[in-house]
């Protein structure tokens, strides 16, 4: 890679007399380029004048052999800089605006000459020095721009009300620049630099200004006005031998309003304004048209919604990176499983929503619909405090967002009249702010006292549930609900006094305050996730529940998961009372899951399936341990010599599941053993290495592997 060149350049640096420019110009020089030098020589509140710095400048720039000019006239007048290069060397193709005073003093005593002289030499001097070369730049299809602003002008500074604004004012400038220049090859660039130099000498610590040398800023400005750079528009930060991009950037922001012909009240920004100021998920955006392509759409959206037709109810729920934390730790997510660090730190990098959160948004709608009960049960009418939830299905078209606005669209699907009670089917479907359809949902409300109307029992719009196989579980996982979990659970919305309120729950006829359904559901969908999933929210497709018996805090949840192809079906059951509390469950998932052969569906009643639970209850109380084995093993598992079970230990990924290792995934090493000396083994009762040789127990691929596994086996298996 060759130096960086500028031969047959011309370049025109304001203030150049001594500082950054002095290091601009010198640097430029000693690249070939042709410099004009140009400094008043004032001072740097503005006073006075003298061609003192430029001429020396010029000595030391033509004293190492290079080519310079000097000019003396005030950037105000940059028509007459730009002449001194054209009447020099017949062209301009750079110009970097450095030039720049200080007048600092509190904005309360502030005087107009302090104002403009800041004005002047700062902002009108880069437009009126710009402008009179930008003609020659669009003839000769080329031209670069640097603009100089500062942090007082990106951050504020006590004391420079008027240096700051005319800062900022020029990252405006620089902006629009780029745009109009980009057709014919002019780029335009701000420089934010923090330099010892004649402006700063009293102000930073000694220390700290020793260190700001700008011979460590000048090869960035000189980068970005060679013709190789070619970004434009940017802003550049740069001190003592570091650089930085600096963007504007916006956040999600939040709809005020769900249609056009509505309003917007105090009392409406008051309610959005967390996340209106939510900048957790910011964005830099890159202009006008995409500045406002959101609002564009957002605007489309409440037009569409005044105009539809569908008798719809809609509501809008605005999703921000705590809201999505704060769900994943209300259905249990929790630190001391590594796995679920994505769904509780906003700046993982891959900071996820659990599939199981789209229920919220559509739960919310529902809960603050208007559609009238009056007419959906003839001769009765209900509140939604008479609503139980029955069952749950949800599709996903895309993953669940961890920020933004969605849309959701109430309708009813049907009323079914069940005798004891009325079921009406919610159907919900959520869209985010660019009108992508994110899930589907549909809800079954069963509605307590309302049934008996002569109604129909069953409806072609129920998504149903499906029963599990008659087989025993290939896999099961358990765990305990904190005490405080409703707490906690209920921050994402449902506020029902029921799971908090202990005289509540009396009234309502339970001991206590019970959980609620759709967090005991969280609960379920997010173990079958890392069991069958890998973990993965995009893998989930849509899942279905029907709640059964209520769930109390402090209680112990057991999944039991069976895998079909890309279904996983699912039971929820409570260890201490052995009610089941989620039945006819499933999650789809959208990749291909494991097939178990057929022939191996006789496993089910091998006793040392529960050998394989057990190795899976053991790698939960310490994954991190389990995982440093880094060994992927397949048990075969033989009765009269046959094989008839699989199961795969994965100590990579920390789980144990029936069948061969997933797509991708090889075993390191392979065992095959009877199903009876398994449960010895398990038990005890049969040493590993006597078992091997013996020829009980097979071993290919890596042994030593296997000497890592005896506190995995062995223990209480539970036969």
């Amino acid at each position: 890679m060759g130096d960086l060149r500028f031969d047959g350049r011309v370049v025109v640096i304001t203030g150049a007399g001594a500082g950054l420019g002095r290091a601009y110009a010198l640097l430029f020089a000693s690249r070939g380029a042709k410099v004009v030098v140009n400094d008043l020589g004032g001072g740097r509140h503005g006073d006075g004048k003298s061609s003192a710095a430029a001429d020396s400048v010029v000595q030391e720039i033509k004293s190492k052999g290079g080519i310079a000019v000097a000019d003396y006239n005030s950037v105000t007048e940059g028509d007459k800089i730009i002449e001194t290069a054209l009447a020099n060397f017949g062209r301009v193709d750079v110009v970097v605006n450095n030039a720049g005073i200080l007048r600092d003093k509190s904005f309360a005593r502030i005087s107009d000459t302090d104002w403009n002289l800041i004005h002047d030499v700062h902002l009108k001097g880069a437009f009126k020095t710009t402008q009179a070369a930008w003609p020659h730049f669009q003839k000769q299809n080329y031209g670069r721009v640097i603009m100089t602003s500062s942090n007082s002008g990106l951050y504020g500074n006590f004391g420079q009300a008027n240096y700051s604004a005319a800062k900022m004012g020029l990252v405006g400038l620089a902006n629009t620049l780029a745009i109009e220049g980009r057709k014919k090859n002019i780029h335009c660039n701000v420089i934010v630099p923090t330099a010892a130099s004649r402006l700063t000498e009293d102000i930073l610590p000694p220390d700290f200004f020793a260190e700001l040398r700008p011979e460590l800023i000048a090869p960035v400005v000189v980068w970005l006005c060679h013709e190789k750079c070619q970004d434009s528009g940017a802003i550049i930060e740069s001190a003592a031998g570091w650089a930085a991009k600096c963007e504007l950037v916006r956040g999600v922001g939040s709809p005020l309003r769900l249609r056009l012909s509505d309003v917007v009240s105090p009392e409406d920004v008051q309610n959005y304004w967390e996340r209106v100021t939510d900048m957790s998920q910011a964005i830099a955006l890159g202009s006008i048209q995409e500045a406002t392509g959101t609002l564009m759409g957002t605007l489309e959206q409440m037009r569409e919604n005044a105009t539809s037709s569908t008798p719809v109810e809609e509501s809008v729920y605005v999703v921000t990176s705590k809201d999505s934390i704060l769900y994943a730790l209300g259905v249990g997510a929790s630190l001391t499983d590594s796995a679920n660090l994505k769904y509780l730190y906003e700046n993982h990098e891959e900071f996820s929503a659990l599939p199981s959160y789209a229920c919220i948004p559509s739960q919310m709608a529902i809960m603050t619909s208007d559609i009238s009960s009056q007419n959906l049960i003839p001769g009765r009418s209900f509140d939604l405090s008479q609503v139980l939830h029955g069952e749950q299905y949800v599709e996903l078209f895309k993953p669940m967002p961890t920020s933004g606005a969605l849309v959701s669209k109430v309708t009813v699907a049907d009323v079914l009249d069940k005798g004891k009670g009325a079921v009406v089917l919610y159907d919900v479907d959520t869209y985010d702010e660019s009108g992508d359809k994110v899930s589907y949902t549909q809800l079954a409300g069963f509605i307590v006292g309302a049934g008996g109307f002569g109604g129909k029992r069953d409806s072609p719009k129920a998504i149903p549930t499906v029963d599990h196989p008659r087989r025993n579980p290939d896999f099961t996982a358990r765990q305990t609900i904190d005490p405080n979990q409703a707490a906690l659970y209920r921050l994402s919305g449902d506020l029902n006094p029921l799971h908090i309120d202990p005289s509540f729950a009396s009234v309502s006829g339970f001991p206590r305050p019970i959980l609620h359904g759709l967090c005991s559901l969280g609960y379920s969908l997010r173990l079958v996730l890392k069991t069958y999933g890998d973990n993965n929210p995009a893998y989930c497709k849509a899942f279905k529940a029907r709640f059964v018996k209520p769930v109390f805090p402090g209680e112990t949840l057991k999944v039991d998961m069976w895998r079909e192809g890309n279904r996983i079906h699912f039971e929820t059951s409570v260890m201490e009372s052995k009610n089941t509390v989620i039945a006819g469950a499933y999650m789809d998932l959208t990749r291909q899951c494991p097939v178990v052969s057929r022939h191996l569906t006789a496993a089910t009643q091998l006793k040392s399936q529960e050998v394989f639970a057990g190795m899976q209850e053991r790698i939960n109380a310490d994954v991190e341990k389990a995982k440093s084995v880094k060994g992927v093993f397949l048990w075969n598992i033989t009765k009269g010599g046959k094989v008839e079970g699989q199961w795969t230990l994965d100590l990579k990924k920390g789980s144990v599941y029936k069948g061969e290792p997933e797509a991708g995934t090889k075993a390191d090493t392979t065992l095959t053993i009877d199903d009876a000396d398994m449960v010895d083994m398990a038990l005890g009762k049969l040493n590993p290495q006597s078992a091997f040789m013996k020829g009980k127990l097979k071993i290919k691929g890596n042994i030593m592997l296997t000497q890592k596994l005896k506190t995995l086996i062995s223990a209480e298996a539970k036969l």
